[in-house]
């Protein structure tokens, strides 16, 4: 058997129903979350060199990333306990699921059994949210996350599925107090935090890992067009297209194009993947997919892809660059077969930007030492994006633009 690390059993022992694990990428929450299922909810041993079968094995739905889902990640996690969504594979007679956050309306009515929420998407208001906090009062569940809410408001449905409100707007009436000042519903400040601290306290199992790796994060500075920059800019005229920009969100892709597609930014990247023969990139578009796999052929070095059009793997031999999008590849995929990645362009999220930094910053990996580079003009837009990332923010376009 695989047995668990020394902190994933310290957090295995602090777990309850209702709770939230969290842990950085890497920290192998999937498999402290199953531990628990195992142990704790179906009357299974597992751990300390020992796994003695379940007495009481529940249903056991893993509501996961799609492509989590459909890489089979949760798959692997449950060979050691001996327990599949496949039947024939499953030496239980439970019912297993493994299904995406988009289906998640599909089990409102499922009772008496237990749910793995992976990755937080139960924030807000929407059908997600609604939609669990609809299954949490019928059954047991937790919930994994490497990026805990960055408000309040976004702990408001598990608090609620907690039974600590009866419902948003119960907790709007005891902790918020919106801008009076303003047309759309903006969050001016929380009150009563200190309750707000003591449940988040409860409901939290913080994963306690000394990591063997040190991550060297490097920014490094790129040249732009700084004379189409401006001419864009003050314009509003779309070169590419040869047209007027409209809206704030093609002013800020065009801007993005200018700066993205310098051909300083592209020799940078030759450089670093000199540098580092087996090297991952993360992209944002489709241009700077096409610039990059002009690079690998000039280079003659062998790539593959992850984004919205191919789900080709990480190749395996020889030196090699692997081109993933964020939006398609930030999560639900790992490698220990090099320690570098090279952030060609900047995500807006910040919890996407941890989540593919993740990647390689595995427990298993056998590198001490991993490499982050950030390709980083000096654009107004560049550098703004990364001043958001740095106080772990989304980069807002409108805010950009009001400031």
């Amino acid at each position: 058997m695989e047995d668990l690390y020394k902190h994933q059993q310290s957090a295995l022992s602090k777990m309850k129903n209702g709770c939230i694990l969290n842990g950085g990428v890497g920290t192998g929450k999937s498999r402290t979350a199953l531990a628990y299922y195992y142990t704790k909810e179906c009357g299974g041993v597992y751990g300390n060199g020992k796994k003695i079968k379940m007495t009481n094995p529940k249903d056991l739905y893993i509501i996961t990333t799609a492509k989590k889902r459909d890489d089979g990640e949760w798959e692997k996690e449950m060979k050691p306990f001996d327990i599949s969504s496949i039947p024939e594979n499953n030496k239980y007679k439970n019912k297993v699921v493994v299904d995406s956050w988009n289906n998640l309306h599909k089990y409102v009515g499922t009772v008496d059994s237990f749910f793995i929420f992976d990755e937080q998407r139960a924030i807000g208001s929407g059908q997600w949210s609604k939609s669990f906090i609809a299954i949490a009062k019928q059954n047991h569940w937790i919930l994994l996350t490497a990026t805990p809410g960055d408000t309040w408001m976004d702990y408001c449905p598990v608090f609620i599925a907690n039974g600590f409100y009866r419902n948003r707007t119960e907790f709007i009436k005891m902790h918020v107090v919106f801008n009076r000042f303003v047309t759309y519903p903006k969050v001016e400040k929380y009150i009563n935090v200190g309750r707000l601290v003591r449940l988040k306290e409860l409901i939290t199992v913080n994963m306690e890992y000394k990591k063997k790796t040190s991550l060297h994060h490097k920014d490094i500075t790129v040249t732009y067009n700084s004379k189409d920059y401006n001419f864009v800019l003050a314009n509003r005229w779309n070169p590419y297209e040869n047209e007027p920009i409209q809206q704030i969100s093609g002013l800020c892709y065009v801007l993005r194009k200018v700066v993205n597609t310098d051909a300083g930014r592209i020799a940078k990247t030759k450089e670093l993947i000199n540098e580092h023969p087996r090297s991952i990139i993360f992209y944002n578009f489709d241009y700077e997919l096409e610039l990059l796999r002009n690079l690998c052929k000039e280079m003659d070095i062998t790539y593959a892809e992850w984004n919205g059009h191919k789900h080709e793997q990480v190749p395996t031999e020889g030196e090699w660059v692997y081109l993933v999008q964020y939006s398609a590849g930030s999560e639900g995929w790992n490698c220990i077969t090099t320690n570098t990645i090279i952030f060609y362009s900047q995500s807006y999220s910040y919890k996407q930007t941890i989540q593919a930094a993740g990647r390689i910053d595995r427990l298993n990996t056998p590198y001490s030492d991993l490499y982050y580079y950030h390709l980083v003009s000096g654009a107004s837009i560049d550098k703004s994006i990364k001043q958001c990332l740095d106080k772990k923010k989304d980069f807002n376009e409108r805010g950009f633009f009001d400031e």
